[in-house]
């Protein structure tokens, strides 16, 4: 278990946030829930601690692509000494964002899939974090057809979604039906 003493992990997060916020002068609330009950389908992450933020400045913590919020969870996990695998122990989210950016990535997993499928040229997303990325890589999981990869380097790590060996782009025939062609 990377968070051996998580009630006194929780306890040092307040802490931290009590300051960082008073001292912003953001006006929100925030939860922490140690073992956080979660959907079975949400097998992408399983935090240990979730951070959960609400009130009329939350929004602030999500403009430029949740910065403010991606650093707050970052400067914990800092505190707390986790190790860059360990990261996944800890997740923050305001406003159900989270839930929401999951379920756009899975629809754009999918669109880039069709698209593969379509044209047979390999599709790379724009750089993301290591967990959008994971969200990407399972949601294709499951396509024989296709595989994912995580290339780059650093803040360039990005997904590409590629057909894989031996696989070809189906094509319609004029009665509509799909054929693949081989090849």
């Amino acid at each position: 278990m990377p968070i051996e003493d998580k009630i006194g992990a929780a306890k040092k997060i307040d802490a931290l946030l009590k300051v960082i916020l008073y001292q912003a002068q953001l006006r929100v609330r925030y939860r922490i829930t140690v073992d956080p009950p979660l959907p079975e389908e949400r097998d992408w992450e399983r935090p240990v601690i979730l951070v959960e933020f609400s009130g009329p400045d939350a929004s602030l913590l999500l403009e430029r692509n949740a910065e403010l919020l991606r650093s707050l969870e970052q400067l914990c996990q800092e505190m707390l000494r986790l190790r860059t695998d360990e990261h996944d122990t800890l997740s923050f989210d305001a406003l159900g964002h989270r839930a929401m950016r999951i379920a756009e990535l899975r629809g754009l997993a999918h669109a880039a899939a069709e698209r593969v499928r379509k044209t047979g040229a390999p599709y790379a997303f724009s750089p993301m974090t290591s967990r959008e990325r994971r969200v990407l890589h399972l949601a294709l999981r499951d396509e024989a057809d296709l595989t994912t990869e995580s290339q780059g380097e650093a803040g360039q790590r990005h997904v590409v979604v590629q057909p894989k060996h031996g696989s070809a782009p189906r094509r319609r025939s004029s009665g509509g039906m799909i054929i693949r062609k081989r090849g």
